[in-house]
């Protein structure tokens, strides 16, 4: 096999290196059975693949893997794949581009302030739960969760289940118990919990979220474009902030030692909900696989 470059980039950074999320990004069409392993290899929470330099219907074919499975749709490497492309493929600065995924065309933009931001398909909302269920899933007390609001699987291309916090306290307490997860969220799409609270470690931010990805082998993820999208959302929805519009900041990866910031938009339009997330990204290392022998 020729060799392949790769790029890996931190995404939804709070505007330096090492933190947010990281992601590899390889340009070329290797098999797939051969993706999968270099998603194994680097084994971050998603890796990459622009599999030509030259657009489809506007738009460029890309791949996202998780070390073990591929998956369909996910936030950070959305945006981080468009900064690679822009900068390695493109070659000069655009205003827009497209990534054909197989939800369909995501939009992402480049704004003036170096913020990307990507338009997220229509949240999907799906099966609410007993909070007492989620309480037993996170070993925290029914309490612990804002009984204000529901408890709900929410997707727009990825589907977790939602659970709102009464304070940053409780947030941090949480720990997954997987027995009781595979039980109770087993027979859902949505199998890894996104609690959040609008308690926050920096009075600048909104929102205070962890996503809990047990059940995928990492115990958690510092910055989940995927799920702050079905919060935004979820929160248009049920009026989360009393409105049904929001631009708000969110904050995820403290407690892993990747502080993350996520900017989140959510509008309803002609009975439609909008959603954009933004963020930035930084560019950490690039090289080239090596051939076979």
């Amino acid at each position: 096999m020729s060799r392949m470059e790769f790029f890996i980039v931190d995404v939804f950074t709070v505007g330096r290196k090492y933190t947010g999320n990281q992601l590899a990004v390889y340009l070329g069409n290797p098999p797939a059975a051969l993706m999968q392993q270099l998603a194994k290899e680097i084994n971050f929470s998603e890796t990459t693949f622009v599999i030509s330099d030259l657009p489809e219907n506007g738009g460029y074919n890309v791949r996202i893997f998780m070390p073990e499975v591929e998956v369909d749709f996910a936030g950070h490497p959305v945006l981080g794949t468009a900064y690679v492309i822009q900068r390695e493929i493109i070659g000069r600065p655009v205003e827009r581009l497209l990534l054909n995924l197989p939800v369909g065309q995501i939009p992402v933009e480049f704004a003036d302030d170096g913020v990307l931001w990507m338009r997220q398909n229509r949240p999907e909302f799906g099966h609410i739960f007993a909070a007492a269920d989620l309480a037993q899933i996170l070993n925290v007390s029914e309490a612990d969760i804002d009984s204000r609001f529901p408890v709900q699987q929410v997707s727009t291309g990825m589907a977790f289940v939602l659970a709102p916090m009464v304070s940053l306290e409780a947030v941090n307490r949480a720990r997954v118990n997987l027995d009781r997860l595979r039980a109770i969220l087993g027979a859902h799409d949505a199998i890894a919990p996104a609690i959040f609270c609008a308690e926050t470690l920096d009075a600048a931010n909104d929102i205070h979220v962890r996503v809990l990805d047990d059940i995928y082998g990492a115990p958690e993820d510092p910055a989940t474009g995927s799920a702050n999208g079905c919060i935004a959302g979820y929160m248009v929805e049920h009026g989360y902030f009393g409105s049904e519009s929001i631009a708000i900041r969110s904050e995820q990866g403290y407690q892993i030692g990747r502080p993350s910031l996520l900017h989140l938009e959510g509008e309803r339009v002609d009975g439609e909900i909008v959603i954009r997330v933004g963020g930035r990204v930084e560019m950490v290392a690039q090289g080239q696989l090596a051939a076979d022998e």
